[in-house]
């Protein structure tokens, strides 16, 4: 199986159509080098009419794949497209898969088929997200013996969500401002607690940065490292919002102290380890990965290139 990782160093996972013609560079770190991971998509990005051609043109990337590179996984269209990659030559290259519009059913049909060494990201996007019974069937599933340790995330589909309640949200308005806000909150409830991470959805209007930013710190708030990105302009925007306060990395520092009393304060703000270690260990890793905040930055020469791209 390939080695375990943290669901932290997804970072802004960049969803790739598998028809374009420079997927291997992509997929390599060439033509964006500061990805930490790539999905490569052979679901709803393309036409029915695409598959054959996008499978063709996958199987030629997966030959081209190198050390080195970002994570790289596939989003297969069904179960029968996942059959077909799993058959490539140099699929073993890859890190894993991302399981679309997951089911306790589809769920343990993919786990059958995919083989132990892939890591698995199922992608929460049905109308089981809007029943407790069905989660709850669900997470029973992704419990099971053998599989936890393959799930590395679960994927929230917020257009999906949005599409099954028949609606879209508006310029300058978070997926948490709309009546998919409380389905978010609901499935980190129904999934956090029990050990699985879960990513934050993609954010469609790659020219709103001030909503971006906006979305970005709600999904912190409810526990959300690693969101899907559209547009290559989107990573480093989302990605600079998860460097960690100086403030907050003392206070974890602090908290995760072999000498810690049991309740402290600080900046007369109660610091508890008992039930703030779990925060703290996520703090101190998110550092590490991402770093310190600093001052406010400015759009980069490569920025501004990026988004006129």
């Amino acid at each position: 199986m390939t080695e375990q990782i943290s669901a932290l160093r997804l970072g802004a996972s960049l969803y790739v159509p598998a028809t374009r013609s420079d997927l291997a560079a992509i997929a390599n770190g060439h033509r964006h080098p500061f990805l930490k991971s790539v999905i490569l998509c052979t679901e709803d990005s393309i036409l029915a009419e695409q598959v054959d051609a996008a499978l063709v043109n996958l199987a030629e990337c997966l030959t081209k794949l190198e050390d080195g590179r970002p994570l790289v996984f596939i989003r297969p269209r069904n179960i029968e497209v996942l059959g077909r990659i799993l058959a490539m030559k140099g699929i073993e290259r890859i890190d894993g898969f991302v399981l679309p519009k997951t089911t306790p059913d589809s769920m343990i049909a993919c786990a059958t088929l995919v083989p132990p060494r892939f890591m698995l990201m199922p992608t929460l996007e049905t109308l089981d997200v809007f029943d407790a019974t069905a989660l709850r069937d669900l997470r029973t599933v992704l419990s099971g013996p053998g599989l936890k340790n393959r799930i590395l995330a679960l994927r929230i589909g917020g257009n999906d969500i949005l599409n099954l309640l028949g609606i879209r949200r508006r310029a300058g308005k978070t997926i948490y401002d709309t009546a998919a806000g409380p389905v978010m909150a609901a499935l980190v409830a129904a999934f956090r607690p029990f050990g699985f991470a879960l990513t934050a959805p993609v954010f469609e209007d790659f020219g709103d940065l001030a909503t971006l930013r906006e979305e970005v710190s709600r999904d912190l708030d409810h526990g959300l490292v690693g969101k899907a990105a559209i547009h290559p302009f989107q990573v480093g925007q989302i990605e600079r919002q998860y460097r960690v306060a100086e403030e907050d990395l003392e206070i974890a520092n602090r908290v995760l102290a072999v000498d810690a009393p049991a309740v402290f304060q600080v900046d007369q703000i109660m610091c508890e380890p008992a039930t703030h270690s779990q925060w703290a260990r996520a703090t101190v890793d998110r550092a590490r990965i991402y770093g310190v905040e600093g001052k406010a930055d400015s759009l980069t020469t490569l920025d501004r290139r990026l988004v006129a791209s």
